[in-house]
């Protein structure tokens, strides 16, 4: 892990190949972690305050005052879907994650390029990568942990060793030498026996105590193996979202990237990238529809990662990422983007300062409390979550106007 010049940890492109689009879809979904979320639920908190209105998403009346603006509805309607869903079902945030999985598929096409391409070279490429494969999945199962708290060590019963960083780890590790060892037919020879192995055995190995196909937080299988099997702390007592089992089927939402990736760096001259921003959207509208198909039989469930889920994901992130390839790469409207940019060329950095290592909001009512105060308290709370955004993105404009990248 080093502070380097080169580019970015996912995606070693040359320059005429580099997909700005996927680095701002990156900063994107790293935005709404890193302080969107604070943003948003201040607005829509403050929207509450100025209407006394006790927050209810499936009534906008309120008893003296009428009925909330549009804008308003639509700033407490994003801060709704700034929440896990609480088991089965889907919102935006429950995207958040699969979205930077797929992301990491989508840039081994192009990072891995040149090592398929190696000829007689290619054992001694083979080396190079596997090893850097294995010392990145390491380092990112480690500062998961990190995050975690493994440091301030509170005791083996009380460390979570599981992390999003341990399952972004292992998911694109094992998608990688997928990727790496398998021909096209096979990877999705592999991405269907995920999807539906992991439905086979959720559903028809029995869980002692509740049976078989019991999908509850408690009576699901891969509850069960996480309270077996994995050390320290579970997250949610009886499971944790980011368990052992469930890590399967991520594996198949970062090889949707992988295919997505694959299809963008083909020299067939039949797709001109109009076409491949249509075709991916197109896709991705299939995907969502075949999941919402399967949640009749396996729900879409983010805690559990059902099939259905990764599909659903898989969808909407592939819907995403053809909207902001046409406009940033295909007609190539950029500056907007700029800001994404920054925060997704450095996003495991900001995602482990915004998660422990530094105290944003402090540092944000340190530099701005004074302007703070002078908002109506209502608002207060977005004042605050605003400045720390902006601290965040002067530190990675620094960072890229330097080109000065965490690689890992």
């Amino acid at each position: 892990m080093a502070i380097t010049e080169s580019a970015p940890q996912d995606l070693l492109l040359p320059k005429k190949k580099r997909l700005l689009s996927l680095d701002a879809l990156r900063g994107f979904d790293m935005f709404w972690i890193i302080s969107g979320e604070g943003i948003f639920h201040g607005l829509a908190n403050g929207v509450m305050k100025e209407h006394h209105l006790i927050r209810n998403p499936n009534d906008w009346t309120i008893a003296s005052n009428g009925y909330l603006s549009f804008f308003e509805r639509f700033l407490v309607g994003i801060s709704n879907q700034l929440h896990h869903s609480l088991w089965n079902g889907f919102t935006f945030y429950d995207l958040i994650f699969p979205l930077f999985i797929f992301i990491s598929g989508v840039s081994m096409p192009f990072s891995y390029e040149k090592h398929l391409n190696a000829g007689n070279d290619k054992k001694k490429s083979a080396k190079g990568i596997y090893y850097a494969l294995i010392r990145r999945t390491l380092i990112l199962i480690f500062l998961g942990m990190v995050v975690n708290g493994l440091l301030q060590w509170e005791g083996y019963e009380n460390t979570r060793f599981a992390s999003v960083l341990g399952r972004i780890a292992l998911s694109t590790f094992f998608a990688a030498l997928i990727y790496l060892n398998f021909s096209l037919r096979k990877q999705l020879i592999w991405l269907l026996g995920i999807l539906l192995g992991y439905y086979i055995i959720m559903m028809a190995i029995p869980v002692p105590g509740f049976g078989n196909g019991v999908l509850t937080p408690e009576g699901n299988l891969a509850a069960y193996v996480d309270r077996l099997l994995l050390p320290g702390k579970l997250h949610r007592a009886v499971y944790d979202p980011e368990g052992l089992l469930s890590t399967i089927p991520a594996i198949a939402t970062a090889l949707l990237g992988v295919f997505t990736g694959t299809f963008l760096n083909t020299k067939n001259n039949r797709f001109g990238l109009v076409l491949k921003a249509f075709y991916l959207l197109i896709a991705g509208i299939i995907l969502v529809s075949l999941g919402l198909l399967w949640d009749l039989l396996f729900p879409v469930n983010k805690n559990m990662w059902t099939s259905s889920f990764v599909l659903v994901a898989g969808g909407f992130s592939l819907v995403l990422f053809s909207v902001f390839y046409y406009i940033i790469d295909v007609k190539t409207y950029q500056k907007w983007s700029l800001p994404f940019i920054w925060i997704g060329t450095n996003s495991i950095l900001i995602y482990v300062c915004a998660h422990g290592l530094f105290n944003f909001e402090s540092t944000s009512q340190f530099l701005f409390g004074g302007v703070i105060a002078k908002i109506p308290l209502a608002w207060q709370q977005a004042g605050l979550w605003l400045g720390v955004l902006l601290i965040q993105l002067g530190i990675l404009k620094f960072l890229y106007d330097r080109k000065w990248f965490l690689k890992i």
